[in-house]
């Protein structure tokens, strides 16, 4: 389906739960940290996948790449600087998905020099578990608002422009509808990606 094996959709259903539930419990734990006990209280400061996950969201993920998890509903009026708490918050969930990527290719790393006997399955799961997460976070750091990058932005600018983006997330949505049916994402993912997966083999290198 979608050019796709049933092995791969398989094998990525551990990498796509991983990354969706670090992501949302991440920003969660950052919110309570800052100040704000909304997710706390939402039931979302916890490891469950049921707190996090959007069956639909995940399906689309698993079927054609895009889909989504259910956001962290936070209260930027409970930090104790609105500011800096928004900031640390929308970038908490990125950061986890590249300690994620970056542990499991130290594994990866360690498995492979004690010769460790990966089947393909297992293979291919560790792959897709690091591709996931780090994809995660590069997609959730572009600049549009409700992603993540686009709440840091928001932040960092001038209150005129940073309302001029508050008024483009109504529209954020069709938009990345359209990123994902030209290459224009893949444009920007994939060498990032590579980028990554560079720098982190490159530390785990000097390591392992």
């Amino acid at each position: 389906m979608f050019g796709m094996s049933l092995l791969s959709i398989v094998a990525g259903i551990p990498g796509l739960l991983i990354a969706m539930v670090l992501h949302e419990y991440a920003h969660a734990w950052m919110a309570v940290k800052m100040g704000d006990f909304t997710p706390r209280m939402m039931g979302r400061l916890t490891l469950n996948p049921v707190a996090h996950i959007d069956l639909i969201g995940l399906i689309m993920l698993l079927l054609v790449r895009f889909g989504w998890a259910k956001p962290v509903i936070i209260n930027p009026n409970n930090f104790k600087n609105i500011r800096k708490g928004e900031i640390l918050t929308a970038f908490a969930g990125p950061l986890m998905n590249l300690i994620v990527a970056f542990v499991f290719l130290v594994l990866y790393a360690f498995m492979v020099k004690y010769g460790v006997n990966l089947t393909q399955g297992v293979n291919l799961v560790f792959t897709l578990i690091i591709i996931y997460n780090i994809n995660f976070a590069i997609f959730n750091l572009l600049p549009l608002p409700p992603l993540d990058g686009g709440r840091i932005l928001m932040m960092l600018l001038p209150s005129r422009w940073a309302y001029k983006m508050m008024q483009l997330e109504r529209y954020s949505f069709l938009i990345l509808i359209v990123l994902m049916m030209t290459p224009f994402l893949g444009t920007i993912l994939v060498p990032l990606q590579k980028l990554v997966w560079f720098v982190f083999s490159a530390v785990i290198g000097l390591i392992v």
